[in-house]
């Protein structure tokens, strides 16, 4: 079993920056593919980014392309997501996944396992 915690969401103006964190327990990640997912108030969960088991790939939604970077420490245990050139469409809960296998597709449905989110929040 395999537990996730995010941490490091907020309030911020746009034009600004976060960094989120998921910190692993239960189980080593080095062997899963993790993603970022985020969901808005009446919307579907959506992938945001994913990094594959070694960090030597990943995936970033178009939306988020050339401003988000998702990065990973096995070491750590734990996964981080860097949030640059927010902006107020970027408001959302942000959701830490991983699945069992070595490179994840862009679908809620193929992820395990499941942080609680954390509350992203951009102002204009």
């Amino acid at each position: 079993q395999v537990q996730l915690v995010e941490s490091g969401g907020g309030l911020v103006q746009a034009g600004g920056s976060l960094r989120l964190s998921c910190a692993a327990s239960g189980r080593t990640l080095s062997s899963y593919a993790m993603g970022w997912f985020r969901q808005a108030p009446g919307q579907e969960r959506d992938v945001v980014a994913i990094i594959s088991w070694n960090g030597g790939s990943t995936y970033y939604a178009d939306s988020v392309k050339g401003r988000f970077t998702i990065s990973r420490d096995n070491a750590k245990n734990t996964v981080y997501l860097q949030m640059n050139s927010l902006k107020p469409e970027d408001t959302a809960v942000y959701y830490c996944a991983a699945t069992g296998q070595r490179w994840g597709p862009a679908r809620v449905e193929s992820y395990d396992y499941w942080g609680q989110g954390t509350q992203v929040t951009v102002s204009s």
